[in-house]
């Protein structure tokens, strides 16, 4: 029998880890704490295998330290063949740092003991926190005591458009926590992302406010890459139409109208890398976006005037009609795409 996992992520170290131990005493289960998760690429690996060696022992709960991204875990724990079965991914949110997450430019070394020197990989703080939340099963706001209740509305809407099909609980001002509830075997289908349900045209979140925005955005003509890398660097500064928290989806340059790239932002960390070639299609093969289609999620966003800016930047009439050979002498100044598998 596979040994049930709940993984415990978050970006405040003493929140989760306290979590990580409640949630393990509650259960009976073994606890792997970050730092030895840390500390040893086989940390989770040797856990389990103590763990198969009891036979009353069912289920472990592991702590990982924000430099594990959380689709790694997934992919890690999720795996059918594994000795284990992810039951829960569970996010712990500081209501008092989640905007400054968001916003951060902070960049950190992703942990792996293979990860070292100049070819070290780095991911930005804002990404690693946002993603957390995208895939959480549940997701725990702690240290809400401070806040109002419009305050905290906020941060709950904004969770539950980050995060629409995760489970949201808080930690009450006298500590105790709301029991866990297990979601069964873990499955990509119950976690899909604000900005996935967007694109879809399923997005229900469970929360609502009227500061928080999710837009999406559809445009069939390619972004003149000039005019779009101007636009990127001026959003690298507060919107005066609102903030920009996170937005994602596909995107196509009139350069390089042959490929679909994907669109990932978050914050002031805004990036584009090819997604599909149009050569490596197949005939049953859909393209994974004509045009532009985006999904914005923010704070008092200002949609239409967010909506004019992106168009603004996709090719006019003229440009248009003039086709892939007046395209070619457009200023690209994107780093080159060389495949779709970087």
């Amino acid at each position: 029998m596979a040994t049930e996992v709940t993984a415990v992520v978050g970006a405040c170290g003493p929140e989760r880890q306290r979590y990580a131990q409640n949630l393990a005493r509650r259960h009976g289960a073994q606890l792997v704490l970050a730092q030895r998760v840390a500390a040893s690429d086989s940390a989770v690996e040797d856990a389990l295998d103590q763990v198969s060696q009891d036979p009353e022992a069912r289920h472990l709960v592991v702590e990982f330290p924000l430099q594990s991204p959380v689709l790694h875990i997934i992919g890690e724990l999720a795996d059918a063949t594994a000795s284990a079965e992810l039951t829960d991914v569970v996010c712990l949110v500081d209501a008092a740092h989640l905007l400054s997450d968001l916003s951060s430019t902070e960049h950190l070394r992703l942990a792996s003991h293979d990860n070292h020197g100049p070819a070290a990989v780095y991911a930005s703080r804002a990404e690693l926190v946002v993603t957390q939340i995208e895939y959480a099963s549940m997701v725990v706001l702690v240290n809400t005591e401070a806040l109002r209740a419009r305050e905290l509305n906020l941060l709950l809407t904004l969770i539950s458009y980050l995060a629409p099909k995760a489970h949201i609980d808080m930690v009450d001002a006298s500590g105790h926590q709301a029991p866990h509830r297990s979601m069964g075997s873990f499955t990509m289908e119950q976690t899909h992302a604000g900005w996935v349900s967007l694109l879809n045209g399923d997005f229900a979140p469970r929360f609502q406010d009227s500061a928080v925005t999710g837009l999406h955005y559809e445009q069939m003509r390619p972004f003149h890459p000039g005019r779009l890398s101007e636009l990127m660097n001026r959003w690298m500064d507060p919107l005066d139409g609102g903030t920009l928290l996170r937005s994602a989806g596909f995107c196509h340059l009139a350069t390089r109208s042959h490929i679909t790239g994907h669109w990932n932002q978050v914050g002031t960390h805004l990036a584009m890398f090819p997604a599909a070639f149009d050569h490596q299609l197949g005939e049953e093969d859909e393209p994974l976006a004509f045009g532009q289609d985006l999904a914005l999620i923010g704070l008092d966003l200002k949609a239409d005037q967010l909506i004019d800016e992106l168009d603004d930047a996709a090719l006019t009439d003229s440009e248009l009609v003039g086709g892939p050979a007046l395209w070619a002498t457009f200023p690209d100044p994107f780093p080159e795409w060389s495949t779709a598998d970087h």
